[in-house]
């Protein structure tokens, strides 16, 4: 990957653009869970919307200009940055701390893995992927998912399949949202530092556990 530079935006440009609806309400998430988990202090809501504007521009430098009907292929990335707002929580809200990370970050391959928007429309990726408006964890992460579950959990892979709701679409939900909303703070920041370190299939792994560790409870609902 090429290595670009922030271009900060300033306090007064965060003030003068608002967020969309759906970022601002990631945001209002992001901070009471912050406050819940004694992560942040006051004033934490400008940092948050202060470090993901700068994101955007930074990531804008490599977007493709796209000509799409499709939602997800507009300007913005459609959903909420949730891995990056999960080092901000990590910087304990340190805005600065959370770009050098981020900028440094996205030069490591995993960072198309864990980063979502990382990709949104990239320059690193053919024209036809982007075109698709298919992010790569899906026909990558989530493919292998399905993979390794039908010969390790083939009874939770049966239950799946005869739900009609495949493995890879919650598989995507868990990856997207870094977890959150399915397992507790230190277990989130153990499934980022384990994929930063030993690398993005252990993404795979980390889903295949979750399945595994519900397949009591998988089978028991397919039952009733």
């Amino acid at each position: 990957y090429y290595i670009f530079s922030f271009v900060l935006a300033t306090d007064t440009d965060v003030k003068n653009e608002s967020l969309p609806s759906v970022q601002q309400l990631g945001v209002e998430m992001t901070v009471r869970y912050g406050k819940y988990l004694n992560l942040l202090k006051e004033h934490a809501e400008n940092d948050l919307c202060f470090m993901l504007m700068n994101c955007e521009k930074f990531l804008k430098q490599q977007q493709r200009t796209v000509v799409s009907s499709l939602c997800c292929l507009q300007e913005r990335y459609a959903g909420y940055d949730w891995f990056a707002s999960s080092v901000f929580l990590i910087m304990s809200g340190d805005r600065e701390k959370t770009l050098t990370f981020l900028q440094r970050f996205s030069r490591l391959l995993v960072s198309a893995f864990l980063w979502l928007p990382r990709l949104h429309k990239s320059m690193h990726l053919p024209i036809t992927t982007v075109e698709s408006g298919i992010h790569p964890v899906y026909f990558c992460s989530a493919h292998h998912i399905e993979m390794l579950l039908k010969a390790e959990l083939p009874l939770v892979f049966s239950a799946f399949h005869m739900s009609g709701f495949t493995p890879s679409q919650i598989s995507l939900q868990w990856i997207s949202q870094c977890f959150w909303n399915y397992m507790d703070w230190s277990e989130i920041c153990h499934y980022i530092a384990i994929c930063i370190f030993l690398g993005p299939d252990y993404q795979i792994y980390m889903c295949i556990s979750v399945f595994r560790h519900l397949q009591q409870d998988i089978l028991k609902h397919t039952e009733a």
